[in-house]
């Protein structure tokens, strides 16, 4: 089922989308919720809470004092350390049970308020950061919770602050304007994508981008959203897999159709067969059928290899999975870091692919048209490693 992150600072609006994505249909699983839960009256967790912080946790009637609890470990790591190991854990497998409960058609969203803090993005299959202006948050802080304003901005202060959970973001909602506005932005995010992200996963298909070309001018966010594909990834596999940034979107400055390729490293073809289902599950199934690199030249002509593709449709991806050392993972990594190296190389690039793209209006027709170049560019390229030394960085190759 489709596993979606949802997180956002103190007083930026959360719940208010947490609530209309339920109002849509998505199954919410509320961490906050759940952390007041695990540690209830009657329950370990809280007894683990009084045996590490004393009795002067519990409230007259047996329950957690929660005021007590919070002026403990506010403003104390070491404190605050001891308490995450109680509840982060029965929080986790209290989620494991709910989310194995929902319905195999569900999209579960996960409310959790530190979801970047404490490293949880890449275990989504997508993650949506609400966000709003200081003042804005301040002000809801005091008239939802009673808050003065040095404690709203204390309560900020002690989060990730916007940048940082931007990064971790695959949508961001911005909540400066009024509900109605808001719940829009939700109702266009769960219907135009998030409901067929479900399916493709669930189908095990790939989004595939419509057919008709599109050059798009450098997007420099295109590295960030590679990361969070790479962390996804390397979170479904076991260690030891090298997972690269490569294409065009990789080159810093180089117009390219808004699809992300990546590339897996594995010792064989088998291996990557046997890596397939988990690849499936994290929201990148294989393509049906033959996939083959051009090996330049190299005798044998062409190399085996799988391609992936990804199940969001707001993201094109293309994986492809190629046996390290081999001649279209080799290419792949040079000429990668021949264009980001070489400008007069990234800039005549650029100009033929829009010499390309006036020619060819469909993509298909538009990749045959670049062979030449790219023999061309195996030649450039070869000499490059040679005059420098070249070989794959250590994030490239197996650790």
């Amino acid at each position: 089922m489709l596993k979606v992150g949802l997180t956002g600072g103190i007083g930026a609006g959360k719940s208010a989308v947490a609530r209309r994505l339920a109002r849509n249909g998505a199954v919410i699983i509320d961490a906050d919720v759940l952390a007041r839960e695990v540690v209830a009256a009657g329950t370990d967790g809280l007894a683990e809470i009084v045996a590490a912080f004393g009795v002067g946790m519990l409230a007259a009637g047996g329950e957690l004092d929660r005021p007590a609890l919070a002026a403990k470990v506010f403003g104390d790591d070491d404190a605050r350390r001891a308490l995450e190991k109680i509840i982060h854990p029965r929080v986790r497998a209290r989620t494991v049970e709910l989310t194995a409960g929902a319905p195999a058609d569900a999209v579960v969203v996960n409310d959790v308020p530190l979801l970047v803090e404490t490293g949880l993005a890449p275990s989504y299959h997508l993650v949506i950061v609400v966000e709003a202006g200081r003042a804005a948050r301040i002000r809801r802080l005091a008239e939802t919770r009673g808050m003065t304003a040095d404690q709203a901005e204390a309560r900020i202060a002690a989060q990730a602050d916007d940048a940082v959970r931007r990064r971790a973001a695959d949508v961001v909602l911005a909540n400066d304007g009024t509900l109605d506005e808001l719940n829009a932005q939700v109702d266009r995010l769960y219907r135009g994508r998030l409901r067929a992200y479900e399916g493709n996963l669930r189908l095990r298909v790939s989004a595939r981008p419509d057919r008709r070309l599109h050059i798009a001018e450098p997007d420099p966010t295109w590295p960030e959203q590679a990361g969070r594909l790479i962390a996804r990834i390397r979170h479904a596999l076991p260690p030891g897999h090298p997972v690269s940034h490569i294409g065009s979107t990789a080159v810093p400055g180089l117009p390219a159709k808004d699809i992300i390729d990546l590339m897996l490293g594995v010792r064989t073809l088998a291996e990557a067969d046997a890596l397939a289902d988990r690849l499936a599950r994290a929201g990148f199934p294989q393509r049906p059928g033959e996939w083959v690199d051009n090996a330049r030249g190299i005798p044998g002509e062409t190399w085996p290899k799988r391609l992936h593709g990804g199940t969001d449709p707001g993201r094109a991806v293309n994986l492809h999975v190629r046996v390290i050392g081999s001649p279209g993972w080799r290419f792949a990594l040079l000429m990668r870091d021949h264009l980001r190296s070489v400008p007069e190389a990234r800039d005549g690039y650029a100009a033929a692919k829009a010499r390309w793209a006036a020619e060819h209006h469909d993509r298909y027709t538009y990749a045959d048209a670049k062979e030449p170049w790219f023999d061309d560019e195996a030649r450039a390229a070869d000499d490059w490693a040679e005059s420098t030394g070249w070989q794959p960085g250590p994030e490239d190759c197996p650790s």
